[in-house]
């Protein structure tokens, strides 16, 4: 019998991946798509059984209807203390303390290894569900965020004053808390309700859905997460449910790049293990990137998870430092110099190393000479005039590749990369942790031409 290419993969190689092939007839959805289903008597169920909406909420999720939620990043509650702030603050401008990370979906086709979730939420690899309103959930979701974890910083006395009277209204929703976000049906007019209250979006996906995300509407800035330089180590890593993944995948860039000549800004985020910081790696992750023409490339060193040692995998041996991804960023930049864009991808310009962020083990590149400041070689336009997007959305003047520019801010001196502060803002005062991570730059002053006497001694 041929699994048909939406169906999960053969026995060997679940085996593999660590799964029960005779399970898997109550595990993963094989009836009709909710188009289908839509014309049977019977209503679609809801995506999560009691026992993972308990698992979820213990885990400090609070859950939004039947298939959504929102959760306290760890950001919000440092930037409301003045503790640090996102690399999303660093890279783009956000304020953290105004940002919100939900999701409409919380299934997911992949269960891939780093996971921060630890694999909670559902997997699903099309949508067989109840369908809640986006406006309800937009509301809840708000509600929820304000109520519940903004309101506990704010009443232990540890959030700035000023920080949490901004944090009162949501700015920003980032939509890469767990699962799928575009295989909500909804998710168009769910983001349409965010914008219309001005709540920037920031979606991720992780590319196993092309045709949906073909069909987004328009976002503040879209995502593909690319976690794997070839198909072999995307099955090994992200551990996805659908046979014909890597074709997705590559699907998924052709959309990402067709969404940005439509005047969004879009990014390809690397998730780096210690062990895929080659060359080769570099290179092959230079093609993807090439494929996709994104307007930012992010390399992030995966985060420490709960399941590594399940899997095998230790911190020492997973996890790399941020010299490392500082390392592999500057190797990456050379393939991407040298690589030629593959399929019907057309040229575009090089990347540059733009900005960093040392907490998060993060390092952006970015389109040279798009995204430099006209004239200074040394500055960047990473940063977003939010205002200025939401009085573009319904323009359709914005609707090629260079307008995005129009609604773009010069990025400051302290996020750029090599600067001494590594993507701290001089307003606040990191958290200081009883474990520091390890990392060859201890002191970030001794590293930068850009230090200046006076930041020099208060490091």
């Amino acid at each position: 019998l041929k699994l048909p290419t939406d169906s999960p993969r053969d026995a060997k190689s679940m085996q593999l991946l660590g799964m029960r092939p005779r399970r898997l007839p109550t595990r993963w959805p094989f009836g009709p798509t909710s188009h289908a289903r839509a014309s049977c008597s019977k209503p679609a169920p809801p995506m999560l059984k009691p026992e993972q909406r308990e698992a979820l909420q213990q885990k400090g999720y609070e859950v939004i209807g039947t298939h959504s939620a929102v959760k306290m990043c760890r950001w919000t509650k440092n930037s409301l203390k003045g503790k640090g702030q996102c690399y999303k603050h660093s890279f783009y401008g956000i304020s953290s303390h105004q940002c919100m990370e939900a999701t409409p979906s919380l299934a997911c086709a992949n269960k891939c290894t780093f996971c921060w979730r630890s694999h909670t939420n559902p997997v699903a690899m099309r949508w067989v569900f109840d369908e809640d309103e986006p406006e309800r959930l937009v509301e809840g979701m708000v509600e929820a965020h304000g109520r519940k974890f903004v309101n506990q910083v704010v009443l232990s006395g540890a959030a700035q004053e000023k920080r949490a009277a901004e944090a009162a209204e949501v700015r920003h929703c980032a939509l890469s808390l767990v699962g799928e976000p575009v295989l909500y049906p909804r998710v168009g007019e769910f983001l349409s309700q965010l914008h219309a209250r001005r709540i920037s979006t920031f979606l991720v996906t992780n590319g196993q859905f092309p045709e949906q995300l073909e069909a987004l509407p328009r976002v503040t800035q879209l995502y593909c997460s690319i976690d794997a330089p070839d198909p072999e180590e995307l099955v090994r890593v992200g551990r996805p449910l659908f046979v014909d993944a890597w074709e997705r995948l590559l699907r998924s860039l052709d959309a990402l790049r067709m969404h940005g000549q439509r005047g969004t800004r879009t990014v390809c985020r690397l998730t780096l293990q210690k062990g895929s910081l080659t060359r080769e790696a570099a290179r092959g992750y230079a093609k993807l990137v090439r494929r996709a023409a994104p307007d930012f490339v992010e390399a992030k060193g995966v985060t420490p998870v709960p399941q590594f040692a399940k899997y095998g995998m230790t911190l020492a041996d997973t996890v790399p430092t941020h010299s490392e991804v500082r390392d592999f960023a500057a190797l990456l930049q050379e393939e991407l110099a040298n690589v030629e864009p593959e399929g019907d991808a057309a040229p575009v310009d090089g990347y540059a190393l733009a900005a960093e962020h040392r907490h998060s083990n993060a390092v952006l590149l970015a389109r040279s000479p798009l995204w430099r400041v006209p004239g200074c070689h040394e500055s960047w336009r990473t940063w977003i005039d939010f205002e200025a997007f939401f009085d573009s959305l319904d323009n359709p003047d914005f609707e090629s590749e260079t307008a995005k520019l129009k609604y773009s801010a010069e990025t400051p001196e302290w996020a750029l990369w090599d600067a001494a502060e590594a993507g701290l803002d001089p307003e606040d005062v990191p958290r200081m942790s009883s474990r520091p991570r390890p990392d060859d730059y201890v002191n970030m002053a001794s590293r930068s031409p850009r230090v200046r006497p006076r930041e020099a001694s208060l490091l």
